[in-house]
Parts: structure tokens; sequence; C-alpha cells
């Protein structure tokens, strides 16, 4: 009995892990959740220390640090687990935007839900949404790959899943790689429409519009960090809009191609050749207009 109550006792000691997204470009987005959570845990597992530190010197906020990025991931998963066991509770920030996407802290979320500790997301900034929200490109679907592979093959793998991607496709580049992926792009995904996002939420935040190959003769020297977002293929793009023009009725397309400026003749030629019906079938429908 008293073994039983002693499990119930340690269960209840473990902490909680925090994901707490932080601002990507202007410190006042930050929600105010955040700077709540970044005040109370014991604790912040921050990509770089030095950059977090600034984040927390603005917000008034003194916590312990510990460094938790890419090369030392897997060693310090352990150590924060258990601190986490030990019924701490810690906060788990990147440099900018959201932790996980494209950033450290898979390893300790998976391992924390392993060892039954408690995940808690604290929603914000994320450059791949806020990119796509202001891009003008569609954002009904859309696929995020990140950084693509540096393999070749792999690359060229990923290039070919852009190439016939259905929806909108998402990418991060640094600066100094931005223009040999411009040139992948051009050469595989072919001269597709895309955005170039860089400096967000910042003085100097700039979208650039345009096809593959115009864009990569303008960005020269890049600088900062870019968000990617690609259109999906022209032929997609036809078949949903032919798709959408079909569920409609019969009034409502002709009303359609009516507003662009058809004639009777026309419309009834082209909604015959959207519904890939014989058009005397779709004139018999408009005989008495």
């Amino acid at each position: 009995m008293k073994s039983e109550k002693y499990k119930i006792c340690k269960t209840n000691l473990k902490g909680e892990l925090y994901i707490v997204a932080t601002p990507i470009g202007n410190l006042e987005d930050i929600t105010l959740r955040a700077i709540r959570i970044l005040k109370e845990v014991d604790m912040i597992a921050a990509e770089d220390t030095r950059h977090t530190l600034k984040l927390l010197n603005h917000l008034g906020i003194s916590k312990p640090l510990i460094s938790y990025h890419r090369h030392n991931e897997e060693i310090k998963t352990d150590e924060l687990i258990n601190k986490l066991e030990e019924g701490k509770k810690i906060a788990l920030v990147s440099d900018a935007g959201t932790p996980v996407i494209s950033d450290p802290g898979g390893e300790i979320v998976r391992e924390a839900i392993k060892n039954s500790i408690k995940v808690i997301p604290v929603p914000g900034a994320c450059a791949a949404i806020t990119a796509l929200v202001a891009s003008g490109i569609d954002a009904k679907e859309f696929t995020f790959i990140g950084f693509l592979p540096q393999n070749k093959k792999n690359r060229n793998d990923k290039l070919e899943q852009i190439r016939n991607a259905e929806v909108t496709t998402i990418l991060y580049e640094s600066p100094h790689r931005l223009l040999k992926t411009l040139q992948d792009l051009k050469s595989i995904v072919e001269n597709r429409q895309i955005v170039l996002a860089r400096e967000l939420t910042k003085i100097h935040e700039e979208y650039i519009i345009g096809t593959i190959e115009q864009i990569e003769q303008i960005v020269q020297p890049p600088k900062g960090e870019y968000v990617i977002v690609i259109d999906r293929t022209e032929n997609t793009r036809k078949e949903t809009m032919l798709k959408e023009l079909n569920q409609l009725s019969l009034e409502e397309q002709y009303k359609h191609y009516e507003r662009n400026g058809l004639d009777k003749k026309e419309i009834i030629k082209q909604i015959a050749k959207d519904r890939n019906v014989n058009k005397n079938e779709i004139y018999q429908q408009f005989i008495k207009k």
C-alpha cells in the first residue's frame, strides 16, 4: 500500500515542458502567455543562450539558461528529461519562431511523451505561416519542406516532389545558398511563380514576387534568411479552377463567363468544353435565354 502511494506521489512530481514560440523579428510579436510562461518556469532551454538572453533582458526576465541546439540535442535531452522527472518546469525556445519547426526540439518532445511528461505548446510566430499568408499564393493547402537536403540525390528527389506538387510548397533557405536553390528550382521545378520573403516582421521586411527566373536576376547579393513560397503546378491550378467551375450550376457558370466578357456563343462553347459534353447539349439549356 505504501509503495502504491509513493508511486502516485512520484508521478505528480513530474514537471512540464513548454514549447514556447518567440518573435521572428519584431519583439512585439511575443504573446502575453509566452511572457508569463517564461517568467514562471524554472529554467529555459535555448538554441543560442546569448540570443535568448537579449530577449529575456528586453522582457525584464531573469532565468537559468541551458544550451540546447542541434549539436548537443542528444546529450542534453537526457539531462533535461531528468530535471523534468524531478518536477522542474522547462521552457524550450529557439532563436526565432516556433521550436521543432526546422529547429531543435523534436527529440526532447518525443522523450517527454515517452516518459509521460506533459508537453504544452505556447503558440506564436512562425516564419513559414507569416510568409504564406502575405504571399498571395493559395494557402488552402500547402506542404512545408523546410531546408532542402544537401545530398544531391535527396535534393533532386525533393525538387521533383515540388515540381509535381498539387499544393503550395514552402521552403526555408539561408542567404549563402539561395542562388543555388533558385538555380535548382528553375532547372527541375521550371519557371514557376514564387515569393521570396525576408526580414519578416522587421523594419526592412520584403516580399519579392515573380517567376523563378525573374527573381533570380534581382536578389544578388542575397541578404538575410529567406522563406520561399512556391505556387503549385499550372496544370493543377487549371484543374482546380475547372473543378470549382463544374461544381456550379449551369446558370452560375454561364454568369461567371458572362462577367468575364464572353458572348453567348463563346460561353456555351466554353461550358461544353469544361464539362466535356457536346455544345448542342448546353445550347438546349440556354435556348430561351
